[in-house]
């Protein structure tokens, strides 16, 4: 919603049919997926430079805005597999699937 994000996905090989998984799969990644509303590609890198320096100005603010277990720099993919594959079972966007999503 405005904030410009662009992603690179790369088709690494075409299986036959067949051969598909039966659930979304991720097969590699890194570093967490930006908090919601955090002003494109400039502003996520901005707050990952100010969580990274506890003496910035803007620490506090920012690390209560972002979440006090936000970590800019984790990926769990098995996590994100089992995310995956609670889509597929429920066919919805729950808490269970994502649940870092912030009430607005």
């Amino acid at each position: 919603m405005g904030d410009d994000w662009i992603h690179t996905v790369a088709v690494k090989r075409i299986m036959p049919i067949d051969n598909y998984p039966t659930i979304p799969l991720c097969l590699d990644g890194e570093n967490a997926c930006p908090p919601d509303d955090c002003g494109g590609v400039l502003g996520y890198r901005d707050l990952r430079k100010i969580l990274k320096n506890p003496d910035h100005a803007d620490y506090e603010e920012m690390r209560e805005w972002a979440g006090r277990k936000f970590a800019p720099d984790a990926f769990d993919i098995v996590d994100l597999n089992n995310r995956l594959e609670k889509y597929k079972k429920t066919g919805r966007l729950s808490r269970a699937v994502l649940p870092d999503i912030r009430e607005s």
